[in-house]
């Protein structure tokens, strides 16, 4: 069997997606499909709209064959450490290839710049460093240091959101070694933070206008966007708990967290950097909203993306040093997986013995800080649900086993 990781946050998973998991397949010629997904917190520092179990169910009804969590540690972080992490999980389970989506949607300039930029990385790092302290965001300054050296009409435009994570998971593959080679195709129709859902005869829409159209009470505008499986899922959930996680869900608590610590304590927190934390408590006394207070907060240095995020770790008291231990292993800490077709199931039988971290099914056969992160954000992702489904929300973390599907007979086998 041969295996295509995907790299994916299903936020919710659409159509786009679907697209993706089978032209991975029929690009590279594998089997099997493997996603490494961000669990209840994202890369831009947002909540996942539904769960992460809700999330593994849509892409197990949709072509995808494993679905395993990228850790907190890695996914709710900037996108070298998310590539990092993602590309070493794949690497664990043998994956031959790796596919993504990308505005440039050739896979040579991605591997050329990956080149270049090495060859160049001491001049780029002094011109980000000028940049930065000039007052640019970090990205900015990243953006102005690579077109100083990627001046050809061919080089890779790296102001595009998946062009960017695309050049750091093929970063990710030549730094490690790793024999899986990248693939990548152009994003379809929507790019990716259209706010609007497309008119007429397309059945393709960014994620960002599938979201702002759930978030204003029309999911059934979303239906031709969405696989059957997701609309029903989605669905569910919606009746179940009786909510979409927004970062305005969040805005209490948030609040609440920074009325009951100091300026000094904040500090410690994982990035809180410069000063910002006497700019976030200024801010947050002032707010009565997330929009609010994001508003306030934001600078030209800080991008919103990363005050999000920032957000997110003061939320679950994420410490500087308790990360950056975390992150001084360059190997992933365990594997954990969520959900698996019985071809998924088939393909983890036959790798498994061959893994180097432990792999996880149960939170009780298995201890370590990087996990105890991951039950802190799925703890604070769980507090806008009303009791007792609250309760019965944070007892799955321990409780529920990986999701199996029978992609034969279509259904559930322990759901």
């Amino acid at each position: 069997m041969k295996a295509v990781g995907l790299v994916v946050e299903y936020n919710p998973f659409h159509n786009g997606h679907l697209y993706h998991a089978q032209t991975a397949k029929l690009q590279t010629g594998c089997d099997t499909a493997v996603a490494v997904m961000s669990g209840h917190f994202l890369q831009r520092g947002e909540p996942a709209v539904v769960s992460k179990w809700a999330r593994t169910k849509m892409a197990l009804q949709s072509g995808v064959d494993l679905v395993i969590e990228l850790p907190y540690l890695y996914a709710v972080q900037k996108a070298d450490i998310f590539a990092r992490g993602s590309v070493s999980i794949l690497n664990e389970l043998e994956c031959e290839a790796l596919f993504f989506g990308s505005e440039n949607g050739d896979i040579k300039p991605f591997l050329e710049t990956a080149q270049l930029i090495d060859e160049h990385k001491h001049i780029l790092n002094d011109r980000i460093k000028e940049e930065l302290k000039k007052g640019a965001s970090y990205p900015a300054a990243a953006a102005i240091a690579f077109s100083s050296i990627l001046h050809t009409e061919s080089a890779l435009d790296l102001s595009k959101p998946n062009n960017i994570l695309g050049y750091q998971y093929v970063t990710s593959i030549l730094t490690g070694g790793y024999p899986m080679k990248p693939y990548t195709t152009a994003r379809i129709s929507s790019d990716y933070h259209d706010a609007d859902l497309p008119e007429g005869e397309n059945h393709i829409a960014s994620a960002t206008s599938i979201r702002k159209a759930m978030t204003g009470q029309n999911l059934e505008a979303c239906f031709r966007f969405l696989p059957a499986a997701s609309a029903r899922e989605l669905a569910a959930y919606r009746k179940s708990f009786g909510l979409w996680h927004t970062p305005e869900s969040y805005f209490s608590y948030l609040k609440y967290s920074l009325s009951t610590v100091t300026a000094q304590e904040l500090q410690q927190v994982y990035e809180v950097e410069e000063g910002l934390e006497h700019r976030i408590i200024r801010s947050i006394r002032k707010s009565s909203s997330y929009q609010e207070f994001m508003e306030l907060l934001k600078t030209k240095r800080y991008t919103w993306t990363r005050l999000q995020r920032m957000n997110t770790h003061i939320l679950t008291r994420t410490k500087k040093q308790d990360m950056q231990k975390l992150l001084d292993n360059d190997k992933v800490p365990y594997i954990r997986l969520l959900g698996m077709t019985k071809k998924g199931q088939a393909y983890l039988s036959e790798k498994k013995k061959a893994l180097s971290v432990p792999l996880v099914s149960k939170l009780s056969s298995f201890s370590h800080p990087a996990l105890d992160l991951d039950v802190k954000a799925s703890r604070i992702y769980s507090l806008p649900i009303e009791e007792p489904l609250r309760t019965e929300f944070d007892l799955q973390e321990y409780g529920h086993a990986p999701i199996r599907y029978d992609e034969d007979e279509q259904h559930f086998l322990n759901v």
